[in-house]
């Protein structure tokens, strides 16, 4: 499936769009992390959850489960919440 990564992870990746393999978003970050070190870390914490800065949009649908099912053809966004004052 296509992911696209921020540009602040661009520097884990080299590329803000990128191919990655798995039945659920959890196995997804697995499949980034073998071949990207380190960047599951940036968006899954030590309690398999989805770090507070982050959103994920599967084929545009906002979700926080990284459980869901993913299919080979869906496109995957991790996008950056914005925040500040």
């Amino acid at each position: 499936m296509k992911v696209m990564v921020p540009a602040a992870l661009k520097s884990y990746t080299g590329a803000t769009h990128i191919a990655a393999d798995g039945a659920t978003l959890l196995a997804l970050f697995d499949d980034l992390d073998r071949r990207y070190p380190g960047l599951r870390f940036r968006v899954v914490d030590e309690q398999a959850q989805l770090r507070p800065n982050l959103r994920i949009f599967v084929n545009g649908q906002g979700t926080r489960d990284l459980t869901l099912a993913l299919q080979p053809d869906d496109f995957v966004a991790i996008v950056l919440a914005l925040s500040g004052g």
